[in-house]
């Protein structure tokens, strides 16, 4: 049996985010450079097909508590850092999805789906 429209958007949405993810935990991250860094997080994962649009929020007050009693003024991009939300259109179905910390974990979840019948 072949996916539905629905089923293939979402697991086009969760490709997304195991890119987004993996691609750029670890790199290194400052308050200064957040902005940038989630700007370029945003237009690498835009690039990808059925993908309709990117937020990638950078907690940068995140950052500074993380780096108050650090000698270095730069952190390693962990999930803990973001927010991401991402709209995926596959065939006129579309998917929404959120990641954000919860209980201590980025979740990556599907939020809505629209077949847009």
């Amino acid at each position: 049996m072949d996916p539905t429209d629905a089923q293939t958007a979402c697991f086009e949405a969760g490709i997304k985010f195991g890119t987004l993810y993996h691609q750029f935990a670890g790199t290194p991250v400052s308050p200064e450079s957040a902005d940038s860094l989630g700007r370029a997080m945003e237009e690498a994962i835009e690039n990808q097909p059925h993908c309709e649009s990117v937020t990638v929020d950078v907690l940068v007050d995140e950052l500074e508590d993380e780096l108050v009693d650090s000698a270095a003024d730069y952190t390693e991009l962990t999930g803990r850092f973001l927010e991401v939300a991402m709209t995926i259109d596959y065939e006129g179905t579309e998917v929404r999805t959120r990641m954000d910390m919860q209980d201590g974990y980025p979740l990556m979840r599907v939020e809505d789906v629209d077949a847009g019948d």
